[in-house]
């Protein structure tokens, strides 16, 4: 496999807390950000092979509904679209995120007679397209090339991780934050019977999803905001009934194929960290540093236990201070003694970013970051 061989171990040794030969690094980008490295770099630039990165993540179509993106409007800077989840988006350029507008689910009753397509449907893996959690973000991308290429694409470079939902981050696409909130204390038989249906569709996508890995796979990304700055969207016990048993299930599905598993959660939801841990997760990403979590503060509990990718704070990046920078990576790689501590940032590079500024935090990890450590 090439030069992915040393990545793999070394992502691989970070999340089983072991020093391999340095820290690793990953990363997600916003399209601003991009675009800034492309005027600077030229057309054809590639971030992960660019600044030499350890791991990607590659999002299957996840849609419900494989479809083409239903176009409902389109203006000088602003496309409204309808997509295989049923949900009307609307992206403008004047601002960073898209703007749900509505759902095709609007009463508890209509869940049950939501459609969610084959879970192993080759054309998810095989078929470039439009889908919802690849192409609709800080920018509207369409035509996506088929995952397999994608994968194919990276494997021979890099540890290239899939990419599942776990079932809240799937039922608020599906019906709306706002009703998945309410219907949660509202209409709990309904929205369980749901939550259960999409466990199971999600456990099948993955079960076919690493099948059309074909081994080249080398971990897993589940995605599941379930909190915010202030903490858990909803109580840890509601978690725990709702949500936990599927995300248990997935891991335990990971693991039975050898591939570890990174959680993808924003906001602070320590609360549940415990329960990740119980049911077998690696670790945990982003640790959103604006949500007041410390990577070096939380280390310590969880040495040899739970993993943690991210924390880099991107407000220092923005704010463009080299020295600040310098400290900022420095300090959180105090969290990688003894591994468990995968650099990246604690969500992603922004558009406010200047490329020189995520290079110097890279040049700070080429600096600091083999092991035996020193910083």
């Amino acid at each position: 496999m090439g030069r992915a061989t040393e990545k793999i171990r070394r992502v691989h040794d970070a999340l089983a807390h072991r020093e391999g030969d340095r820290v690793p690094a990953g990363e997600f980008f916003w399209t601003g950000f991009l675009n800034r490295c492309t005027a600077k770099w030229g057309e054809g630039f590639d971030p992960y092979r660019h600044f030499d990165l350890d791991y990607v993540v590659m999002n299957p179509n996840m849609d419900p509904r494989i479809m083409p993106f239903d176009v409902l409007s389109e203006s000088d800077g602003e496309i409204v679209v309808r997509t295989g989840f049923g949900a009307t988006i609307r992206r403008s350029q004047d601002y960073p995120m898209p703007s749900f507008e509505s759902f095709s689910v609007t009463r508890p009753e209509e869940m049950a007679d939501f459609a969610l397509e084959g879970p192993a449907d080759p054309r998810r893996f095989e078929q470039a397209g439009d889908d919802q959690l690849n192409g609709v973000g800080d920018a509207l991308a369409r035509d996506i090339p088929a995952w397999t290429d994608r994968v194919n694409s990276y494997a021979d470079d890099f540890a290239v991780f899939g990419g599942l939902c776990e079932p809240y981050e799937y039922l608020w696409r599906c019906v709306g934050t706002e009703n998945a909130l309410m219907w949660m204390a509202q209409e709990p038989e309904l929205l369980e019977a749901f939550v259960d249906r999409i466990g199971r569709f999600m456990l099948e996508l993955g079960r076919a999803q690493i099948a059309a890995g074909a081994g080249r796979l080398s971990g897993m990304y589940i995605w599941g905001d379930v909190a915010y700055r202030g903490g858990m969207l909803f109580s840890p016990a509601v978690w725990r009934r709702l949500f936990r048993p599927h995300v248990k299930a997935l891991i335990h599905l990971c693991h039975s194929h050898g591939l570890p598993v990174i959680y993808h959660g924003c906001g602070d939801a320590r609360a549940i960290l415990d329960d990740l841990v119980e049911d077998g997760l690696d670790a945990y990403n982003p640790l959103e540093a604006k949500a007041g979590l410390d990577v070096v503060e939380l280390k310590p509990r969880y040495a040899g236990r739970l993993a943690f990718v991210g924390n880099i704070d991107m407000r220092v990046l923005e704010a463009g201070e080299p020295t600040a920078i310098r400290a900022e990576v420095a300090r959180k790689l105090q969290a990688a003694r003894g591994g468990g501590y995968v650099l990246q940032s604690d969500h992603s590079v922004t558009s406010q970013v200047a490329p020189e500024s995520y290079e110097l935090a890279l040049a700070t990890l080429r600096d600091l970051g083999t092991f035996p450590l020193s910083v």
